[in-house]
């Protein structure tokens, strides 16, 4: 499962148990500045533990993801950069899933009401059929799903954070 952030990455981890076991994976080379980086993705993993749920950071290609949205950096949110970025996260977590010998992937972006579900799920089903690999369709914002995740954060005392991860994000 593709990790945006803990607080998303909570509800994540409930939803998906029902396929099997789950492997949480941060893998964000769009976050910044890495003082952000680094707080998200010891959140994602201090939450992971308390879950009692696998994990696994992936050296995040801050090349590639910048080559993937560039000329689109000025676009806005949900626009063509967010879709590219959305798309090289998911492309690495397919690949990923694939080199592990894990059956599917999935990711928390859905949780988020800021978020296109259709995309998302578009690109992953894309996706998956390109890298051989299922994609599960799941939309986590569904059935109170961000509500859940708010509940959950609490509980946690999660950090959350007020901007999806890039640059341009944070000053839109």
């Amino acid at each position: 499962m593709h990790i945006c952030c803990a607080p998303d990455e909570t509800v994540g981890y409930e939803r998906l148990a029902q396929y099997g076991k789950v492997l949480g994976l941060f893998y964000n080379p769009n976050i910044e500045p890495l003082v952000e980086y680094e707080k998200r993705e010891a959140e994602a993993q201090r939450l992971a533990e308390l879950m009692g749920v696998d994990y696994l950071e992936a050296e995040p290609d801050r090349y590639a993801w910048r080559a993937s949205i560039a000329g689109f950096e000025d676009e806005p949110e949900r626009g063509e950069r967010c879709k590219r970025c959305i798309e090289h996260n998911l492309a690495y977590t397919a690949q990923k899933a694939v080199e592990l010998g894990i059956p599917a992937f999935a990711t928390t972006l859905t949780i988020s009401p800021h978020k296109d579900v259709d995309y998302i799920h578009k690109t992953g089903k894309e996706l998956a059929e390109r890298f051989k690999v299922e994609y599960l369709v799941e939309t986590l914002r569904k059935k109170d799903g961000f509500k859940r995740s708010l509940e959950l954060s609490q509980k946690y005392n999660l950090y959350r954070q007020n901007y999806c991860g890039c640059r341009w994000s944070k000053i839109k």
